[in-house]
């Protein structure tokens, strides 16, 4: 398994035997506080609703109000130690492994990439506030945005889509897109810019498992359509999808590099990282690994593939959300929506090719020849075997009835007549 998801050491978590009421949260959350703020006065707590969750309530708590917040996200004047309690939609834990979240957000936070967890309760998890706002989607196609970022109809019945996820699963199958730790729900009220630090991060990794490469980009391409109001008109066009891959593998090969050279010093080379971000510019790309468009062209077509699976499971998770969530929103057009365009792009992807890698031949292999000793002939004993003692065959006489045969006619040959040659 991947060294990322090798959690033996990760710290457990502090967990409060508490269950919040979703929706009257507030004195449910000050107990929390007195445990995670004990120098906070409950008077002088200022709550926030976030409401751009769609599979649970998100709560920022501040000592003060919250100046400078936008979008959901604290900016700079907000309370640096202000703390985001997130309480988990009702019956979400039938498709959402919360034990694993929670392991996950641990490891991240051990590996500086992601928020710190306070603690966990009952329904849900208090976590790190972190500075900067949501990206709005039109953010999403800007380079000086993605170039920063830190990486790592009617609706069908459940035949037509237990059919299509057979066909996938056959055809997905046979793409070879590495497996790594995965986000799998980057859609851009997830990721949080600071354009002063010059940084991006991502929260919200309740989905956070391991997956493809190609699913967790395919599913960020979906999600420039946005989620309030579904428009695939804003789908990044190929030009813009290729730039962005560019730029990916690029540091996706810088940081395995380093990753192999520096096992030993994992945690500290992602610390070191974090702390120069703010330096990163567009003018240091040069210094990254060169990419072939051929790399681009094959990542680019996983990427097409893979999409169709992210708008296939997010279809089926709309229905399933239509049927038990209690929130207010209309899983069920967001369903539709993503199926329809599922069904818009399934031929064409599939049937993208992959151009053959440019290889360079193989050196023949200067093999010397083997000394071998030769063979000692095998002094084999002969065999001694007694002779058989087989008794005769005691066979019966066959009693055949004769042929009943009617007699020949006699020849007619002018050569064997009477008369003279």
């Amino acid at each position: 398994m991947s060294q990322f998801l090798a959690m033996e050491d990760v710290p457990e978590v502090l967990h409060v035997d508490l269950e919040i009421d979703e929706a009257e949260p507030r004195a449910g959350i000050l107990t929390l506080l007195q445990s995670l703020r004990p120098d906070w006065s409950p008077e002088q707590v200022h709550m926030k609703t976030f409401t751009e969750g769609m599979t649970n309530r998100l709560i920022g708590c501040f000592l003060r109000p919250e100046r400078g917040v936008a979008g959901g996200v604290a900016g700079g004047g907000a309370d640096a130690d202000a703390v985001l309690v997130r309480v988990y939609g009702r019956h979400t834990e039938l498709y959402v492994d919360r034990r694993e979240e929670v392991r996950t957000l641990r490891l991240l936070e051990t590996r500086g990439l992601g928020s710190k967890v306070y603690c966990s309760f009952s329904n849900g998890i208090c976590y790190q506030f972190l500075q900067g706002a949501p990206l709005r989607s039109s953010q999403l196609t800007q380079p000086e945005v993605y170039r920063w970022r830190h990486w790592a109809g009617p609706l069908p019945g459940p035949h037509v889509l237990r059919t299509e996820m057979e066909l996938l699963k056959s055809r997905l199958g046979r793409v070879q897109s590495p497996v790594v730790l995965s986000h799998n729900d980057l859609l851009h009220n997830n990721i949080i810019y600071d354009p002063e630090r010059g940084t991006v991060r991502f929260i919200d990794f309740e989905y956070a498992s391991l997956n493809h490469q190609a699913f967790d980009i395919g599913n960020h391409f979906n999600e420039f359509a946005g989620v309030d109001a579904v428009d695939y008109s804003r789908y990044p066009s190929e030009s813009l999808q290729r730039d962005w891959i560019r730029t990916y593998l690029r540091h996706f090969h810088l940081h395995n590099q380093e990753s192999l050279n520096h096992q030993e010093n994992l945690h500290q080379l992602h610390q070191e990282n974090l702390n120069h971000q703010e330096n990163l510019n567009h003018q240091n790309l040069h210094q990254l690994h060169d990419v072939s468009e051929q790399e681009v062209t094959r990542l680019y077509v996983h990427v097409c593939k893979f999409s169709l699976a992210s708008n296939l499971f997010w279809g089926m998770w709309a229905i399933l959300q239509a049927r038990l969530s209690n929130i207010h929103f209309d899983f069920s057009s967001y369903a539709a929506t993503r199926l329809d365009f599922y069904f818009q792009k399934r031929d064409q992807y599939l049937s993208l090719d992959l151009e053959p890698l440019d290889l360079e031949p193989l050196e023949p292999l200067d093999l010397e020849p083997l000394d071998l000793e030769p063979l000692e002939p095998l002094d084999l004993e002969p065999l001694d075997l007694e002779p058989l003692d087989l008794e005769p065959l005691d066979l019966e006489p066959l009693d055949l009835e004769p042929l009943d045969l009617e007699p020949l006619e006699p020849l007619e040959h002018k050569l064997f007549n009477n008369e003279k040659l």
